[in-house]
């Protein structure tokens, strides 16, 4: 039996996502335990799904720190306690900068393919009227793991979603939205079945886990 993945999920609003993940995880589909639910706001909706499912919640607000700095030492701090296996960003709206044993181990779904319509102040539907206005046909769902930047981590999975003539940015949300609950769980059971290697700017996939876990060994040594 698969051991299922301490996680951590950071959110900022509604948590749609983190209901996504709850739900999968509750009928035995996603192999983690979600031990603790942060929000960078207090009023987020969020903290409520995860205390209707008794899951701890804590919201650590920025408006509560005089810097962005000051908010991220509370955060990692916070995440530290908990010792995760992964972090999981649920539409958390702020920059997320952890201490570097976390590289590799904190994922992020954006609504577009990555790296089109993404970076500081892209996010939600501000992605959505980016993409309408632009003119383009496709845009879709990335998952991908995060580094020091916005939207700049390794791609782990992506999924096309058609932009039609007649989108608005509700419209088309709803179908990117479906995308990302299909694409965003499967990214984590890779991960938990250890099958995401991530080399330079690239993540591969294994079709062998053990291999590889061999492989990893090795790089592990070498670095």
């Amino acid at each position: 039996m698969m051991k299922k993945l301490r996680t951590v999920v950071l959110l900022s609003g509604s948590g749609t996502t983190l209901q996504n993940l709850i739900d999968k995880m509750e009928a035995g589909d996603l192999p983690i335990e979600i031990a603790l639910v942060i929000s960078s706001r207090n009023d987020a909706y969020g903290l409520e799904r995860a205390r209707n499912h008794k899951i701890p919640a804590r919201a650590i607000s920025r408006k509560s720190f005089p810097s962005w700095e000051a908010f991220n030492q509370e955060l990692a701090k916070t995440v530290d306690e908990i010792e995760p296996d992964l972090i999981v960003l649920a539409g958390f709206m702020l920059l997320f900068r952890p201490d570097s044993k976390y590289y590799g181990r904190i994922m992020n779904v954006h609504p577009a393919l990555i790296p089109s319509f993404c970076g500081k102040g892209l996010y939600g539907h501000h992605v959505h009227e980016a993409v309408i206005a632009s003119g383009v046909k496709i845009s879709g769902a990335t998952v991908h793991f995060v580094d020091e930047q916005y939207d700049t981590g390794p791609i782990i999975l992506q999924k096309a979603v058609d932009v039609l003539d007649d989108d608005t940015p509700d419209s088309l949300a709803e179908r990117v939205q479906e995308a990302e609950r299909e694409i965003y769980p499967q990214a984590i059971r890779l991960f938990a079945e250890n099958r995401l290697r991530i080399e330079g700017k690239r993540v591969k996939i294994c079709t062998d886990r053990k291999r590889c876990s061999t492989i990893m060994q090795i790089i592990a040594v070498i670095m």
